[in-house]
């Protein structure tokens, strides 16, 4: 008996042991799924995290305002109640974008920008912007840039730097202008772009920088498609971060053309990061170029994507038109181009009268027509009547490559040809 029960004590003390041994490889299992779950967790988080901009922290108060430069609007403070503050706060916003990986932006020293471009001599100037003087150049490997040699003091311009560097570096989209490097060296604050062969938009659509100067040479087609991009440029801006971007100072000259009148939307110095609730906006100082800023930004303060939707209305009546948003020197009622255009916008009839007769034989009335209907939202008075920039875009999308089908059909139809 006293064997069969050291037998059966045995038995029991190896059961025992194996159901010890199967509980330890079970919460081993537990274990090892439970981390292995938090790693991907933590990928995925990272990885969603990297493809937005994150909220806004609160902001200091903002530096004193500084006299708007030329061409633009004089400024004022509006309250921040449910919104973000101006200058600091928002360039503070900025440093905390994070997106995945950089675009291997480089940091140059002033005496190799210097080089690059003969001195930043007269001959080498491509263009003159809000913000400085742009410079053609070339690197020692050889890449053509452009050098912007930002002139703002102070503070503000410094504020205006860092905004654009870090937008720039961090964002990207074939629709906006590559940032390849910068320079802070001393008192000089230096942006180097991506070149842009055939400059800014403005400078083909008023060749002799006058209402009625130069015959324009963009046609039809080149000048949808420039459209479009632009459109997908703010797209990209307005709902593919979070918060969004607004730029604050779109404009004709603000978009940059390259070899083949592909467009790329430019010069970040005035962005701020909207407000990340549906219907939100920023209170900030009414900055931006006569004839391009929303009414209601104007008159309150208010910045919401909106403001920049406004602006893109404009650029399409330029387009569409061939005249300046502006333009004091025309008959009484044709000086500003929304107040004049509009009316004739949704009126088939009358659509034809407003178009740039550079373009005469070039489009079909069709198509005329659901332009002019597309401007004609982006400009409404009322910023909750405006589209999406996404809406803009599907709408524009169909009619770029209906004519681009035509065109392959039809190797006769005329198309603009890159500047020499």
């Amino acid at each position: 008996m006293a064997d069969g029960g050291d037998e059966y004590k045995r038995e029991e003390s190896v059961t025992l042991l194996v159901i010890v041994s199967l509980a330890a490889l079970s919460l081993l299992s537990l274990i090892a799924a439970f981390a292995y779950y938090c790693y991907i967790t933590r990928k995925v988080s990272r990885r969603l995290h990297s493809l937005h901009l994150p909220k806004r922290s609160s902001s200091p108060p903002p530096p004193p305002a500084r006299a708007p430069p030329r061409q633009q609007q004089q400024g004022k403070d509006s309250p921040s109640s449910n919104s973000a503050s101006d200058g600091a706060g928002a360039t503070a916003a900025a440093m905390s974008v994070v997106v995945a990986g950089e675009r291997g932006v480089q940091v140059f020293g002033y005496r190799q920008l210097h080089a690059a471009t003969g001195g930043f001599g007269r001959a080498h100037m491509v263009g003159q912007g809000s913000f400085g003087a742009v410079y053609r150049g070339v690197l020692p490997d050889g890449r053509k840039v452009a050098v912007k040699l930002m002139d703002r003091p102070g503070k503000q311009g410094e504020e205006e730097f860092e905004m654009e560097v870090e937008l720039l570096s961090r964002l990207r989209s074939p629709y906006l202008l590559g940032l390849i490097g910068h320079c802070s060296e001393g008192g000089h604050r230096l942006l180097v772009y991506e070149f842009m062969a055939n400059g800014g938009l403005q400078e083909h659509l008023y060749p002799n920088r006058g209402s009625c100067g130069g015959i324009s040479k963009l046609d039809w087609d080149t000048r949808m498609r420039i459209a479009l991009e632009a459109a997908k440029g703010l797209e990209y801006l307005h709902e593919r971060v979070n918060p969004p971007v607004i730029h604050r100072d779109f404009k004709s000259s603000n978009i940059l053309l390259d070899k083949d009148f592909h467009a790329r939307v430019s010069d970040f110095g005035l962005a701020k990061l909207g407000s990340d609730r549906a219907g939100g906006h920023v209170s900030t100082r009414v900055l931006g170029t006569q004839g391009y800023v929303a009414p209601e930004y104007a008159l309150t303060g208010h910045l919401t994507t909106k403001s920049d939707v406004y602006s893109y209305g404009v650029v399409l009546l330029e387009l569409l038109t061939g005249r300046v948003p502006v333009d004091m020197k025309r008959p009484p009622g044709e000086g500003v181009l929304v107040n004049w255009a509009l009316p004739m916008l949704t009126d088939r009839e009358k659509v034809v009268r407003i178009l740039d007769p550079a373009l005469e034989g070039q489009y079909s009335l069709k198509d005329a027509v659901q332009v002019a209907a597309i401007a004609a939202m982006c400009v409404q008075p009322e910023a909750d009547y405006r589209p999406l920039m996404a809406d803009v875009v599907q709408s524009l999308v169909p009619l770029v490559k209906n004519r681009s089908n035509q065109k392959a059909s039809n190797p006769n139809v005329q198309s603009s040809k890159p500047l020499d």
